[in-house]
């Protein structure tokens, strides 16, 4: 079978899961590989329903391996939420899950910056869901967002998060009059994420390589 990509039209709400969900049963490995958990993908598997934010589908599909890409923002705290329900729902997640090292975080900043230039934009306003996951993009171009494998290193992280919350909270304070972080508060909840996360946190570009290798089929969405 092909590698296939599931692209919609941009406008979300598409009903992309659902063909995502049809095709995972027929293939190996399932990438998540853009976005955030600003969006969903809700599937029924025997009558049950699944609501996916940042987790491919194919998580529900025994023996499909799911590969978080990337080129995906992800929100720690909620990946770990979205992780624990499927666990309490008997879904597998060990040897089925793998997050790439080079995924960028969503930081709490993050989530401050959208919501206050929201709030600052009045009737120029975009909509955002609040999620963080464009301040988080914002950051991942501008080469200074912290990354999955940074979690992993202490003091690496803790150098990152000075550099950005400094900064973040000129933002916050000058621009939007808006309330700023301390290092401290956000090092506590996220030296938990790291001992969670750790497990699956790998070079996914190398396991996708060897994967394709093998002969893999592949869907990304």
């Amino acid at each position: 079978m092909p590698n296939i990509v599931v692209v919609g039209a941009q406008w979300g709400d598409e009903g992309k899961g659902k063909v995502v969900d049809v095709l995972a049963a027929c293939v190996d490995v399932t990438v998540r590989y853009q976005g955030g958990n600003n969006a969903g993908h809700t599937v029924v598997v025997d009558k049950e329903k699944f609501v996916l934010q940042s987790i491919p589908s194919g998580i529900l599909h025994p023996g499909c391996r799911c590969v978080i890409g990337c080129g995906v923002v992800i929100d720690p705290a909620s990946l770990i939420d979205e992780m624990e329900s499927l666990v309490r729902r008997g879904v597998s997640l060990d040897g089925n899950l793998y997050i790439s090292k080079n995924a960028h975080l969503i930081m709490p900043y993050h989530l401050a910056l959208d919501h206050a230039s929201e709030s600052k934009a009045g009737d120029r306003r975009i909509g955002t869901t609040g999620k963080g996951v464009g301040p988080a993009y914002t950051d991942k171009a501008a080469r200074i967002g912290i990354r999955m494998a940074d979690l992993l290193d202490e003091q690496l992280f803790r150098e990152k998060l000075e550099f950005n919350v400094f900064q973040k909270n000129r933002l916050l304070r000058e621009i939007y009059d808006a309330e700023t972080f301390s290092v401290d508060a956000i090092l506590h909840p996220y030296r938990r994420y790291a001992g969670w996360l750790a497990p699956y946190i790998t070079d996914t570009a190398l396991l996708l390589s060897r994967w394709v290798d093998a002969g893999a089929s592949l869907l990304f969405e």
